[in-house]
């Protein structure tokens, strides 16, 4: 069974930067991609940053392109979500969820995650 426990969020202004970390307990966290999703009020969960299982490949949701960066160290079982040049509409809570199969081209699915962290919400104040 794995376990993932968000930390990091909070309240930023507008142009300023969080990171926002995820730590894993169970399992094998190193054979897995992670990924970084969001569901902001009101509005369905949505993809934002995905990273595979030892780093080498990355992928964004076109919205965060630019601005945020996922990286995981693997001797701390860590996945990491650098936010900068936050905007209002980055608001929303942000999930971290494991994916143990890494099936090509299915990063940025939700249903392809089998866990699930329980949240941290993140406000952007403009």
């Amino acid at each position: 069974q794995v376990q993932l426990v968000e930390s990091g969020g909070g309240l930023a202004q507008a142009g300023g930067s969080l990171r926002l970390s995820c730590a894993a307990s169970g399992g094998y966290f190193y054979s897995y991609r992670m990924g970084w999703f969001r569901q902001a009020s009101g509005k369905e969960r949505e993809f934002a940053a995905a990273i595979n299982y030892n780093g080498a490949d990355t992928h964004y949701a076109d919205s965060v392109q630019g601005r945020f960066t996922i990286s995981r160290d693997n001797a701390k079982n860590t996945v990491y979500l650098h936010m900068t040049n936050l905007k209002s509409e980055d608001t929303a809570v942000y999930y971290c969820a494991a994916d143990i199969h890494g099936w090509s081209g299915t990063y940025s699915y939700a249903h392809s995650y089998g866990y699930w962290g329980q949240g941290t919400q993140v406000t952007v104040s403009s």
